[in-house]
This record gives C-alpha cells, structure tokens and sequence, in this order.
C-alpha cells in the first residue's frame, strides 16, 4: 500500500472525511496568502523503562491532530486542533485567514515529489510482543549486574514511535509519509567506596527494534555503557585553562550541532542574528573543514523522505573547505531569502508551526590517522562524549560538558578526568582546527534537539579532529 492509501485510510476513511470538501477548505482558508498547508498526523509513541531491577514505568500514547498555516510575508496564522473533523478545519480556517485578507499574495509553488524511499512504514510497537519488551529490559539489567560487582543501578529503557503524516495544498497536490522510530537505551551507576560515577549507551534509528535487540546488539550497549562508567570510576579532577583539545569521532559531533548548525538555519540568517548572517562565499572555517546536513540517508534518525511541509530532503553542504556555501531553508525562510527550501522544514507535532531544523549534520573524514593526531599533541584533552550543552546563536558562543574525557600527555592518552567543560565560540574555533582524521562517524541514533519549544530526532557526526587553543572549564590549579 503506498504511503497517501495508507493515510488516505487514517485521515479521511476512518473520520469520515470527504478529500474534495476538505481541498476546498484549504482552498478557502488560503485565497490570497503566499503559502501554507494543511498538516494531518497520527502518532502512537511508547516507553518502557526499567529500574532497580523492576520495570518502573510502561506508557503507550496515541494522538492525532491538524495544524492549519496560511503564509503572508513573513507573518504567519496557524490554528490547530486534535478534533479532526471538516467543521474543525473549517473553523481553523476562519481564524488563519485573517492574514492573507487584503494581501493579494500568489501562491506558492508545492513542492516537488519524491520516489524516495529511505525506511520501512510497518509500526514497530505492534511488531514486538508487550511481555517481549519487558524480558528483553529484564536481561539487560541482569547482564549487566553480572559483569562487575561494582554495578550498583542499572536503568534500560525501549522507546518507540510511528507516525503517519499527510500534507494537503491548495488544488488538492499532498504529500504522505509514514515514519518508524525506535531507541534503546541503557545507564549504568557504579560505586566504590563512597565514589559513584555513571555512564549512559543508546542505539536507534528509523527501523523496527529487530535492528537492535538481538542479544548481540544490546550487549554491546550494556557494555559501553558500563564501560563508561567504570572508566568515570577511575577519573581525576580536570585541569582548567587553555588547552589543545582532540575531539573524538561520532557523537562529539553534537558540540557542531550545537555551535554551528543552528547558526546555520535560515530564520536566523533571514533576520540577520546568527554570527554567520551575510558571510555566504566567505571563509568561515579553517581549510579542509566541510559541514553538511544529510536527510536522505536510508534508516538515520535524523532522515526524512519529505519533511513537514511537503518538501523531500536534501543533502546540503553548508560549508566546505571552510566556505560557507549555503543554509538550511524551509519553504517560508527560503522565499524571504529567494532560496529554495532544502527540505529543512521541520515540526515536533501538528500543534507546531515548521521551522528550519536541522536532520543528520556532520562534519566529512580528512586525510589524517587519528593516532597521529593524538600523537602531535604534547597536552591537552581528548574528548570523547558529551553531555548537556548550550549555545548563544547571535554570538556562537557555548558550554559543553564531557562525560568521557581523558589528558593527553606527550602524545599519549593518559588519566581520564572528570568536570571538562568546554567553552568557546562556533565561529571562531571552526577556524582553530588544524587535523582533521579520516575516521568519520555517524551517532549511534540517539539525538534530539530543541529549538523554539520543539524538540525533533536529529543525527550528528563528525571524524576525530585537533582544535588549538580551546577553553577548559575544570579544576584550577
């Protein structure tokens, strides 16, 4: 069943609905603006999580709603409802044309459609047994009980969710996708003595959870959770100061994601308060350093085959070899900009208006050994995960805390340590790298971002690279 059938049977079948009279509301809530479109979802989501060796809580949810937007200039209406049904339409309908009365808009283009197909729609919630889920936590847990005496907590948790979306446009053009996603998490606290440390693993993707509960597979969660942990166990205070800093592969990819890719949204160029706003052509980054935002890669968590306007995604080089090339648009952004929408339109529900967010963004391997790297180094850190961060995207300043680091003496990795925090600005510390590895990774499937109240499953990576003159938060000497 292809994907408008499937929410053909959701959406109007099963509400009630007629297609017809629903594209002649939209039409009439639209005369006149410049763009907009009816959003139609349902979502079932669930969560299980595991504690103190008893499974703690077990939630299932389902919702379904419309977010109706109609687009004038850079103003906006958008009434939303969980009442999905013509009348409520036609109501929501009355309050967004109000900004398109007297504007004379033309509408825009829809966007283009798309063979794309870059993950499966079956619902992964139904495809595991209830009692399945539950054993499956309860190994986990046992497991890692069993590998050191020094486990004192283990927490594991399954989330999963599958939605269904339809976007209707004047003229009766929709798009429909159908998206999968599961997460499978595990945190370990250990203790010895009166010292306890923590370490955390996750794993996800646009998949059913085939793809990660094999015994094989959360195992080597367990581990690396567990591993991290018992590394903590061992850490020593961290030095403070300006340091040499060796960002591991993978995950720290977030630090870009968060100094960098936001800034790199349309909105924010659009209005000018990103610290790269009118710097398009121009060197933003050291040489060598290429950034992009990548929607079209089969299963990530961050993927999407359209995103929530209509528009397929996109790979979008952002920078490369330290130019800034280009943003991440959505439809709204991109026409103010008199861009094209990249595929960036992204919303965390129908009671949520798009805005330009970012899918899977990570920074392309150089030509680098990541041994080398580590071994040019005479001291520093080496920073392998992090934890919570935040960012100023008028000044690209951030704070970010790692969860796994180490010292780096004489080229060799040394103690870990513990309290590192890394502060500096996106900008300016882009143009401070000065290797970059050739072992390029993705996350393992775990991101969310947040921006405006809205959080969405993102990706990130990045390979291992060396940035000089960073500032560590830690210990003072």
């Amino acid at each position: 069943m292809s994907h408008s059938a499937a929410t053909g049977k959701l959406f109007f079948e099963r509400t009630g609905m007629d297609r017809g009279r629903v594209t002649g509301l939209v039409e009439d809530a639209l005369g006149g603006a410049d763009d907009g479109e009816l959003f139609l979802e349902y979502r079932q989501s669930e969560s299980l999580m595991f504690d103190d060796g008893q499974l703690k809580s077990a939630n299932f949810d389902t919702a379904q709603g419309f977010g109706l937007r109609a687009v004038s200039g850079e103003t906006a209406g958008y009434a939303h409802a969980s009442e999905v049904s013509e009348d409520a339409i036609r109501r929501a309908g009355e309050t967004v044309k109000a900004v398109a009365r007297g504007h004379g808009g033309t509408l825009a283009e829809p966007p283009q459609g798309t063979n794309a197909k870059l993950y499966g729609d079956e619902n992964p919630l139904g495809a595991m047994a209830f009692d399945a889920k539950v054993k499956l936590l309860a190994d986990i847990d046992a497991y890692v009980r069993g590998q050191d005496p020094r486990v004192k907590q283990v927490t594991a948790s399954l989330a999963g969710n599958w939605q269904a979306v339809e976007i209707l446009r004047p003229g009766g053009g929709s798009a429909a996708d159908i998206r999968p996603l599961v997460r499978i998490n595990v945190a370990v606290v250990a203790g010895q003595g009166d010292r306890m440390e923590s370490g955390s693993f996750g794993s996800g993707g646009r998949a059913l959870y085939d793809a990660w509960v094999s015994p094989e597979n959360w195992r080597n969660i367990a581990d690396e959770a567990l591993r991290q942990a018992l590394v903590n166990l061992e850490s020593v205070p961290a030095p403070a100061g300006e340091a040499t800093v060796v960002l591991g592969p993978g995950w720290p990819g977030v630090l870009l994601h968060e100094a960098v890719g936001h800034g790199l949204e349309g909105d924010f160029n659009r209005k000018k308060t990103s610290a790269f706003a009118g710097l398009l052509g121009q060197r933003v980054a050291a040489p060598g350093v290429t950034v992009v935002d990548d929607g079209t890669m089969e299963g990530r968590r961050g993927s999407l085959t359209i995103d929530d306007e209509g528009t397929p995604t996109s790979r979008t080089v952002l920078i490369e070899d330290g130019i800034l090339k280009g943003y991440m648009q959505d439809r709204m952004n991109a026409r103010l900009m008199g861009a094209a929408s990249t595929g960036n339109g992204r919303r965390q529900s129908y009671a949520h208006t798009p805005l330009p967010r970012m899918t899977n963004t990570f920074m392309l391997g150089g030509d680098k050994d990541p041994r080398e790297i580590i071994e040019s180094v005479k001291k520093g850190i080496y920073a392998v995960n992090f934890g919570g961060g935040q960012v100023d995207i008028t000044s690209g300043k951030y704070v970010f805390s790692c969860t796994e680091a180490y010292i780096i003496e004489n080229g060799k990795i040394g103690a870990p340590v513990k309290g590192a925090t890394l502060i500096g600005s996106g900008p300016e510390d882009l143009k401070r790298v000065t290797m970059i590895g050739d072992d390029m990774k993705l996350d393992t499937g775990v991101g969310m971002c947040g921006k405006d109240g809205q959080g969405v499953p993102v990706g990130v990576g990045q390979p291992t690279m060396r940035l000089e003159n960073i500032t560590v938060g830690g210990t003072a000497a």
